[in-house]
Parts: structure tokens; C-alpha cells; sequence
């Protein structure tokens, strides 16, 4: 389904009272239809704030937390960016209004072929796909000037620490349990890292191998 004008309005409006403010990530927001991105039974509930089911046990963010999380990020125009967790795309596909290259990865083979070919549909070519372990992050690729990881962690993985270029911030969720989590902003400096706390938020673990789907 695609969305009306009314419903990218109320959308729209609701990310800003969620404390949205920044131009360009609402213009994005504004250009990726979530309907898209939602298949199935949870279809008609695209344009709602929640977070909806997608294939392989795995969620596509509310529309809010993917706006908090994009601000928080940053993204300036030439950036190269590291998404870890395509999930249904819906993120990339955001980040790609924003920034020179997404690279993002999913360990669900299945995943990455449904969101590469929304991809292809939509005609955002800046987004290269892969099929990969996230805690690993891209070393062949790095380093990135923005890292974005869509599944919570117990802390930052060192790998992807590692890959983020001096100057460069990471948003992620890290937290025990999926009940109790924090989102927090990494900026990597020539002295280390700096750590912001965001907001409790509640996503899907980061887990390591690739999946089976």
C-alpha cells in the first residue's frame, strides 16, 4: 500500500513531537514511504508509531525511534555510512536521502535480497547490501564516518569501535535483557570515545553468526 497525503502528515507530525526537529531528517522521513516496507497481515498498520513484525523474527522500527535515531546520527552529505541490521530497509533507505553510500548488512540472506530489491524498485543506488555477521562490521570497507547498529548489544562491539573514523559518531542501542535498554551516541576522538545516553528504547539482539533464512 502507499501512503495519502493525510497519513504522511499525521506521520510526520507525530516524529516531531517525539522531539524531531532536524530539516533534513524530517525531508527524508517525509520521502520513504513505510508502507513499502511492511507486507502481510500488518500492512494497513504502516503509518502507525509502532514497531511491526517483518520475515525471519525480526521487527522494522517505529517510524519515531528510526527519526531519533537518523538525528542523532548526524549524516552530513558525504558521508559513508554503516548500517548493521537491514532488517526490511526501511532505515537505509532513509539514510540514503542523507548521506554519499550506505553500506548496510543483515545475517539474514533472505532479508537482504527483499530489501535490495525494494532498493532496486525505488532507484536508490547509493546502498550496497551484504550478507554478513554485524558484530563484525565491514572492515574491507571501513573506515565509516557514520555507524548505525538497529539491534542492541550488552555494549559497543570493539569491532565496529574500531571501524568508526576518528571524528565519527555510532548510534546504537546496548542494554542485557530486551527489556531494559539504553540508546546511546559514540563520538570517536583523538582521545577515545565519548558516550551520550538518549532514551530507553527496545530492539532485537545483535547476534553473532549468520541466520538460516
Amino acid at each position: 500500500m502507499t501512503w495519502t497525503a493525510e497519513q504522511k502528515m499525521q506521520l510526520l507530525f507525530t516524529i516531531r513531537t517525539k522531539g524531531v526537529t532536524e530539516k533534513r531528517v524530517l525531508e527524508a522521513m517525509e520521502a520513504v514511504d513505510r508502507g513499502l516496507f511492511v507486507q502481510g497481515l500488518f500492512a494497513e498498520r504502516a503509518y502507525e508509531d509502532r514497531p511491526l513484525p517483518i520475515a525471519c523474527g525480526q521487527t522494522i522500527s517505529q517510524p519515531s525511534i528510526v527519526a531519533l535515531m537518523t538525528q542523532a546520527l548526524e549524516v552530513g552529505p558525504r558521508d559513508k555510512v554503516l548500517e548493521i541490521g537491514t532488517g526490511s530497509g526501511y532505515q537505509a533507505a532513509i539514510l540514503s536521502h542523507l548521506c554519499r553510500r550506505v553500506y548496510t548488512t543483515d545475517r539474514f540472506r533472505s532479508l537482504v535480497a527483499q530489501a535490495q530489491a525494494m532498493f532496486d524498485r525505488l532507484g536508490l543506488t547509493n546502498i550496497i547490501t551484504f550478507t554478513a555477521d554485524g558484530s563484525h562490521g565491514l572492515p574491507d570497507h571501513a573506515p565509516f564516518d557514520r555507524i548505525l547498529v538497529t539491534a542492541a548489544a550488552e555494549d559497543p562491539p570493539g569491532p565496529l569501535l574500531a571501524q568508526l573514523r576518528i571524528g565519527g559518531i555510532m548510534v546504537l542501542p546496548v542494554g542485557q535483557s530486551d527489556a531494559v535498554q539504553t540508546l546511546i551516541r559514540v563520538r570517536r576522538t583523538d582521545h577515545g570515545f565519548d558516550y551520550d545516553e538518549l532514551c530507553p528504547v527496545r530492539f532485537v539482539p545483535l547476534l553473532e553468526g549468520l541466520g538460516r533464512e
